[in-house]
């Protein structure tokens, strides 16, 4: 009736009504926030980069080869760092150390130390803008040398671990070698009859039993095979064994040997109230491998069996007789 009063039109009236609607205030949902830049901004990079992807894989497959792995390989450290950050995180609060850890958390740990100390110089060339390309140069001329297992193919992966394999196995006649020398310098001689058919057996490529090698451990108790009495050559042919670096002075040598034969010893220590069953197919071969067998050749079972033998022996051991029997 107000609005009659003021005179008004039936089209006057149609206009204040839109207003007044305009102007009623909005009950919206609380579960419905507007997006933010960051999220439209995000939204656009992503898309983008798909387009990109989409665009090198149909006109250069060969680079988008390089770079999709780079990619997949740059996620996959990233997720390895979270893991470590949440590991040590919980060691700190609950005062645990290295060795009291389960056993993937504790080989996490080990393999994510080495992995950074190889990848860092890559991952500092790759922070300035469009450096990355240079990574991918490396890439594809030096990927065993410059980049971790992580930015490998699976194709690279088998092929590189057999170099690695070979490399080792070039030293194991120099190992073997200063072992005969050595066992010449053992007085007691039950213990160095058995040293000498142990070494003619691996000689004549006969894979040593648990007995023969439990039958020698105490040759390495004390001289000539204890850690203290190693000369540089021997220490440097073991390193090379481990894939330690063998270009360090003596001192730094034998303390790398110590430190990295009581890990796997921890790892060990770990893996026997974890059971070797537990383990998946993939973390077998791998454990096989880092203890100085080329598994990429044997079943599941074979290296299962191999595994099991390794950790009953270690079981054994104690820290002064570890050296030369690992």
């Amino acid at each position: 009736m107000a609005l009659y009063r003021l005179g008004m039109d039936g089209g006057d009236r149609r206009l204040m009504k839109c207003i007044i609607t305009l102007y009623q205030p909005c009950h919206l949902s609380t579960n419905q926030k507007p997006r933010t830049i960051l999220s439209i901004l995000t939204s656009k990079a992503r898309h983008l980069n798909a387009r990109y992807e989409q665009f090198l894989e149909r006109k250069f497959p060969n680079f988008y080869t390089l770079y999709s792995t780079f990619m997949k390989g740059f996620r996959m450290v990233l997720l390895d760092g979270k893991e470590v950050h949440v590991i040590k995180k919980n060691m700190i609060s609950q005062g645990l150390k290295y060795y009291q850890l389960p056993y993937r958390e504790m080989e996490k740990l080990r393999q994510f130390r080495r992995d950074i100390i190889k990848a860092a110089p890559v991952m500092i060339i790759s922070i300035p803008p469009f450096a990355n390309y240079f990574v991918f140069v490396l890439m594809y001329f030096f990927p065993r040398q410059m980049l971790i297992r992580h930015f490998w193919t699976p194709k690279q992966q088998q092929e590189f671990l057999e170099i690695y394999h070979s490399m080792r196995e070039e030293v194991y006649e120099d190992v073997l070698e200063s072992l005969q020398i050595a066992t010449s310098k053992v007085s007691e001689e039950p213990l160095h009859n058995n040293m000498v058919q142990l070494f003619t057996q691996v000689q004549n490529g006969v894979h040593p039993q648990l007995v023969d090698i439990e039958a020698i451990k105490a040759a390495f108790s004390g001289p000539p095979l204890c850690m203290t009495e190693l000369d540089i050559p021997q220490m440097k042919a073991l390193s090379r064994v481990m894939f330690l670096t063998p270009h360090l002075p003596g001192f730094f040598l034998k303390r790398r040997l110590r430190s990295h034969i009581l890990e796997i010893w921890h790892l060990d220590t770990s893996l026997l109230q974890l059971g070797v069953d537990e383990l998946t197919d993939e973390e077998v071969k791998r454990a096989c491998y880092i203890r100085g067998l080329n598994s990429a050749h044997l079943g599941t079972e074979a290296c299962r069996r191999w595994l099991s033998c390794w950790i009953q022996l270690s079981r054994d051991l104690e820290g002064k007789t570890l050296l030369y029997t690992y």
